[in-house]
């Protein structure tokens, strides 16, 4: 298991002045980690439609109904959107699947890292888990279905014929890092699914020690004065993984509140009492993490 906490003091690798503009950000921080910009997207921001893969009966559900002589309906899956962006050409790609947090689709998760994500080389299927089911905001509830959308994501970019299905990883924003965890957790919803994920990246997420040993390498990214996901509970967490247990790298960034990587909350805002503020220096750390663990895990 390896942790790496970014609590000290780095010089900053963004030479960004006015962090609201997202576009400078992303060409400075593309610039500064010498990756080579590619071609517009063949095919970005197309809008799919696919479905979550339908929650399995328990044994113990079915053993039941039979003795009953009851005939259970099949599972199905729930009607989901997603917006799809890839790089030029036929592939076969790496892809990331990337899930938003409670607030649904804010414009760094929308469009800034699919664009970063792609210029990198990725296909990427940001899910939509809350339009079809009519959902604005659960930053106040519980939406315990959404490990299935990231794996009916996974199905459908397994699908398509431009995506290697060896090389996806899941990505998740606060309650869509959480979901990752979970998604990626032995004993957890991995085990009810064929297909797997090779790689999982948790932004900000809520860390319980119950979650279990993670089944992937895990990246999570959180800041020091997160008072939402606070980064002690995934200290602890990791220190209750068995020696079995994939690798995790955990970077704390100094100084960082919930949001960090978020251009769009550079003047900072509550939600029921808690901090979201955009923090330019532990963005770039973080883009430069992804960036080298996707290429560790993923491959070009």
């Amino acid at each position: 298991m390896i942790i790496e906490d970014y609590i000290s003091s780095r010089p900053s690798i963004t030479r960004v002045e006015e962090p609201v503009k997202t576009a400078r950000l992303f060409l400075s921080v593309v610039t500064i980690l010498g990756v080579t910009l590619a071609e517009s997207p063949a095919k970005a921001d197309e809008l799919v439609r696919f479905e979550s893969v339908p929650v399995k009966l328990s044994p113990f559900r079915i053993r039941k109904a039979r003795e009953l002589g009851e005939i259970l309906p099949q599972p199905q899956g729930t009607p989901l959107l997603g917006y799809l962006s890839r790089p030029r050409g036929d592939g076969p790609f790496p892809a990331v699947v990337v899930m938003h947090g409670c607030d649904h689709m804010r414009a760094s998760v929308r469009e800034l890292w699919p664009q970063r994500l792609v210029s990198w080389g990725y296909v990427v299927l940001v899910v939509d888990s809350f339009t079809t089911r009519g959902l604005t905001d659960t930053c106040r509830s519980h939406l315990p279905d959404r490990v299935f959308d990231a794996y009916g994501a996974l199905e459908f970019l397994s699908k398509s014929g431009f995506v290697d299905a060896r090389r996806v990883a899941l990505m998740g924003f606060s309650a869509g890092g959480t979901a990752t965890l979970d998604a990626t957790k032995i004993e957890g919803y991995e085990q009810l699914v064929e297909r797997k994920f090779r790689a999982a990246i948790a932004f900000y997420p809520a860390c319980d020690a119950d979650r279990g040993d993670a089944t992937v390498p895990n990246l999570i990214l959180i800041g020091e004065r997160d008072n939402w996901s606070r980064p002690e509970r995934c200290q602890k967490r990791l220190a209750r993984f068995s020696d079995n247990a994939a690798p995790v790298e955990l970077n704390i960034y100094k100084g960082a509140y919930h949001g960090f990587d978020a251009p769009e909350f550079a003047v900072g805002k509550r939600v029921s009492g808690h901090i979201e503020k955009y923090d330019r220096n532990a963005a770039a750390k973080s883009i430069r993490s992804v960036y080298t663990f996707l290429r560790k895990h993923l491959g070009k």
